[in-house]
């Protein structure tokens, strides 16, 4: 999470107005949800990984590895679409397994393709978002979109509770680990019961003695942060027209 942060506040598209990144996402990735076109999906990744990695400037490991991680999840959900246990060999594969099959059908194989590069595409755009965007700036513009105050101010404290219980997690962690506890397995699911156990009543305190902080400098209910105007500007704003114009030209064009 710290991570995240720290690439937010120094991303190269940080100057881009907020209002017009949520759009972009927001836009771009309805587009590839309705169409589930696997063109569509391909060229969103191209655009959202160009505009991350090289405009962004976040180092590509790091975007890899986070693009991996639901990229498993969705291997792993489509499955079921892939592999089939049957009696009667599919038109796609056939494995025999004594008097069964694992088998598959061409369509079954086709619908989980569109699904993951759809869904692969669509967290593509939400990383374009929240890696190149501080959370007061996404906050500021579900704001400006009439969404609940008290929804945005109870999503930046629970931002902020998750680097608190992240900063206590790992100070307990290193304490183990300089006490080697966990030298092996039966020590480490002791010592991982015993930072569950004190993790949630430092994670308490701790978030009590921010409270208590934010009263101390005047809290009043209201969270209130200074942002940044940042106009939007003609070129950046046509480009995403363009982009997503194009899009849609892909969608209809490919069905």
């Amino acid at each position: 999470m710290h991570t995240i942060d720290h690439y937010c506040y120094h991303s190269g598209l940080r100057g881009v107005n907020a209002g017009l990144k949520f759009a972009y996402a927001a836009a771009t990735m309805l587009i590839c949800l309705i169409s589930r076109s696997l063109a569509a999906a391909v060229l969103v990744l191209l655009a959202n990984g160009i505009l991350t990695v090289k405009k962004g400037r976040i180092p590509f490991p790091f975007y890899r590895k986070l693009m991996l991680v639901p990229l498993a999840f969705l291997i792993l959900g489509t499955a079921a679409m892939i592999l089939n246990l049957s009696k009667t060999p599919l038109d796609a594969y056939a494995v025999s397994i004594g008097s069964w099959y694992l088998t598959g059908s061409r369509d079954g194989i086709r619908q989980a393709v569109r699904l993951i590069g759809s869904s692969l595409a669509s967290v593509s755009c939400l990383y374009v978002l929240s890696l190149n965007t501080p959370m007061p700036e996404i906050l500021y513009v579900l704001e400006k979109l009439h969404c609940p105050e008290l929804l945005t101010e109870l999503m930046l404290l629970i931002y902020r509770y998750i680097f608190i219980l992240a900063d206590t997690a790992s100070a307990i962690r290193t304490s183990q680990n300089c006490r080697l506890g966990y030298q092996d397995y039966r020590t480490s699911l002791r010592s991982f019961g015993e930072l569950c156990a004190v993790l949630f009543v430092r994670a308490l305190k701790r978030s009590n003695d921010l409270y208590a902080a934010m009263e101390a400098r005047g809290y009043d209910g209201k969270i209130r942060v200074l942002h940044e105007k940042r106009p939007v500007k003609r070129k950046e704003l046509a480009a995403v027209i363009v982009f997503e114009l194009i899009l849609m030209g892909v969608v209809l064009w490919t069905r």
